[in-house]
């Protein structure tokens, strides 16, 4: 773990972007803190105790995937989301459940190589620019005054071009052309045959014409991956992945069906096809054998047909921690709507600025909003806060179609702005009221 949270600084965090389900927060952060304790204890007891996982249980659109992704994002921990409809027919047309693995190491390669590229860019930049400033200057010195010293002009390239004043020229750059990457599955693992050919003959160069600029960023990419330690790169986050992974099985009610369906056995073939990640298991992956033992999974699911316990017992004893997660009020919506950072209304009042729209929303448009928010899920299908995206979209369809960016409009969003926007809606869902 690159930081160190108690429980209630994780909560404190995912309170920044999800509202409510205080008991789901608090599952997963004792479980990110658990991590923490584990790492502090003696090796030979450390490898006794593996990771509590835990079932989140509730309708679509209440914070089960987005807890699970900002749980992960909060520490840097390698983060893969899945489905396990995915898997219904392995062995037919279906995926192999130890992809599931293998994207998850892909995620932490792309980490830990963020994180490497940090610390030599600055080493990086310098050769780059180095470059770029060989090809340049023999081209500048060609428009050299005759009566100017060849040093003062030197000094006067060389401050033009870390000024940028050559960022829209024009240069001829080597680039590599990577092969074709097609990952084929072999017994036990993956084989890269792009990678393959690619070590056999080394690739392909070819001169490209471009600006400075560009050139500079796609030098700088190629100049990074050259300095950075690709052994040391794949070792760690093959560690990361292994220790600090976080895999999350979206949708498994979708394979827990009831007794005599006709489907019970292809559903529970593939229960049994994920159990043996679950429980712990090696899986070969291009960069090396990894362990799933101690990762945590964080399994999802409405469980509106189906119930946990139609899990198979094996599966339901891998999952100790079950957790239910509540649907969203009208308090809820409000919430949503104006507290998160990221929250829907920000969003709206930021992008419709761009075309010069100044958004404002009052405190009765954000009650009419979640009002109709709530008696939506309840009348039609449960779509949690997802609901609220249908109707932005459809309240601000005008604003968003009209604005062009070429004036200034002030837009001030109350109650009566909603209702005569929405008032289909609106009286649709009055009228149901009254029908016992």
């Amino acid at each position: 773990m690159n930081k160190v949270l108690s429980c209630s600084e994780i909560v404190e965090k995912l309170d920044e972007y999800i509202v409510g389900q205080d008991k789901a927060k608090k599952a997963v952060a004792i479980a990110l803190r658990n991590r923490y304790r584990r790492s502090a204890l003696d090796p030979s007891l450390k490898d006794e105790i593996t990771p509590k996982n835990i079932i989140l249980k509730g309708p679509t659109g209440v914070g089960k995937t987005e807890i699970a992704r900002r749980l992960a994002k909060l520490v840097s921990a390698p983060f893969v989301k899945v489905e396990a409809t995915k898997y219904t027919e392995v062995g037919y047309v279906g995926r192999d459940v130890e992809s599931m693995v293998r994207d998850l190491v892909e995620d932490a390669i792309r980490i830990v190589k963020r994180e490497q590229s940090e610390k030599i860019k600055d080493r990086a930049i310098v050769n780059v620019n180095k470059k770029l400033k060989d090809l340049l200057y023999p081209v500048k010195k060609l428009q050299k005054p005759e009566n100017m010293e060849t040093a003062d002009f030197k000094r006067d390239f060389e401050n033009a071009f870390d000024a940028g004043i050559f960022d829209k020229d024009m240069v001829d750059i080597e680039v590599n052309e990577k092969p074709k990457q097609i990952d084929i599955l072999a017994t036990g693992g993956e084989i890269n045959i792009g990678q393959i050919m690619g070590g056999i003959i080394g690739g392909s160069k070819k001169l490209k014409k471009m600006t400075v600029e560009d050139a500079r960023n796609h030098l700088l990419e190629e100049e990074c991956d050259r300095l950075l330690d690709h052994d040391t790169i794949n070792k760690e986050a093959i560690y990361r992945a292994e220790q600090d992974g976080i895999i999350f099985i979206d949708e498994i009610d979708k394979i827990a069906a009831k007794k005599n369906n006709g489907q019970d056995v292809s559903r529970e073939g593939v229960q049994r096809d994920i159990l043996p990640i679950v429980e712990g298991s090696t899986v070969n992956t291009k960069y090396g054998v990894v362990k799933t033992d101690y990762m945590l999974f964080i399994a999802a699911g409405a469980f509106q047909i189906s119930s946990v316990s139609d899990l198979i017992p094996e599966l339901q004893g891998r999952f100790p921690i079950i957790v239910e997660l509540s649907s969203l009020t009208k308090d809820d919506f409000k919430k949503i709507l104006t507290v998160p950072q990221n929250a829907v209304t920000k969003q709206y009042i930021e992008i419709l600025k761009v075309d010069k729209v100044n958004l404002s929303f009052t405190d009765d448009a954000i009650d009419e909003i979640a009002t109709l928010a709530e008696l939506e899920n309840d009348e039609k299908e449960n779509l949690g806060a997802r609901r609220l995206q249908t109707i932005m979209e459809n309240l601000l369809e005008d604003v968003s179609f009209n604005a062009d960016g070429s004036k200034e409009i002030a837009l001030n969003v109350n109650g009566q702005f909603v209702k005569e926007k929405l008032k289909g809606d609106l009286n649709i869902l009055d009228f149901k009221k009254y029908i016992l």
